[in-house]
């Protein structure tokens, strides 16, 4: 539980700083992702979170 804590904590860092540092573009991509069919949206999220998955698996792996 404490690493998922760490790893929430650090996706709102990072989240937060393009906020923060690149307002304009965060805005422009969010109105282009309003704008897809909820079936894109969720591909995306699908591959976004297996990438994810993955690159935590090869990190704990000592691959990286």
């Amino acid at each position: 539980m404490r690493d998922f804590s760490t790893a929430l904590a650090l996706a709102f860092v990072i989240e937060g700083l393009l906020y923060s540092l690149m307002p304009g573009v965060m805005q422009r991509m969010i109105a282009q992702v309003a704008v897809l069919p909820p079936a894109a949206v969720r591909v995306a999220g699908l591959v976004t979170a297996c990438l994810g998955v993955a690159a935590i698996w090869l990190i704990r792996q000592g691959h990286f």
